[in-house]
């Protein structure tokens, strides 16, 4: 319990842990911040790491001198696309062992097939906008190898992704996180952050089912 109100707290309040860190322990931070980025983004199980405020929080650090804006463009880029190529990498080595299986109650392969076929599709969209949705850019890479989207395809949209995303937030931190509104607010913003992208993600899926459930009818 301790330990998911620190998590609360970290994510919160991550400017104040972020700027205690680097006048403590300087140029360590660089190394910080990219195991934060690429674990987020390459390790299934840890999709709630503070990605998207985190980014926010280094930009407006970078505003006022604390750290390098190049270098941590440039670093955290480097973390967010090998995170993501590591997500892809797992499941695509599970993907072939799965794709053998036999229908069960617990396996459909016709649903993967339909995933396969979806990430062919539309995996390059996904792949880009799953970079700007907390959790959901944690497993939109690894179920890309599962159904076996193209590397070069994933690999493409992988850097363009993670290009918008982490230059695009650091920047928008850059310039405006400074801002005394926004540092006064800073907790609602990183709230925000959380909530609308999972509120926009349950929007389109119960969108998507009530359209499913209407043609099935």
């Amino acid at each position: 319990m301790e330990f998911v109100t620190f998590l609360i707290d970290f994510v919160l309040h991550v400017d104040k842990y972020l700027e205690a860190f680097v006048q403590t322990y300087g140029l360590w931070v660089y190394g910080l911040l990219f195991l934060v980025i690429f674990v987020e983004t390459g390790v299934v199980v840890m999709p709630f790491l503070p990605g998207d405020s985190l980014l926010f929080v280094v930009g407006a650090m970078c505003g006022v001198g604390l750290m390098s804006y190049p270098l941590s463009v440039g670093l955290l880029l480097a973390a967010a696309i090998l995170g993501n190529q590591s997500n892809y990498a797992i499941g695509r080595r599970i993907g072939p062992r799965v794709f053998q299986w036999d229908n069960s109650r617990f396996f459909n392969k016709n649903a993967f097939d339909q995933a396969h076929a979806f990430y062919e599709r539309y995996g390059g969209i996904t792949i880009v906008a799953a970079r700007f949705m907390p959790f959901l850019r944690t497993f939109a890479p690894f179920v890309a190898g599962v159904a076996q989207m193209t590397r070069a395809r994933f690999a493409l949209y992988d850097v363009l992704g993670g290009t918008l995303w982490v230059g695009g937030i650091i920047t928008v931190g850059y310039f405006f996180g400074n801002f005394p509104w926004v540092k006064l607010h800073l907790d609602k913003i990183i709230w925000a952050m959380i909530l609308v992208p999972g509120l926009v993600i349950l929007w389109g899926a119960w969108r998507s089912r009530s359209r499913g459930a209407g043609t099935n009818s």
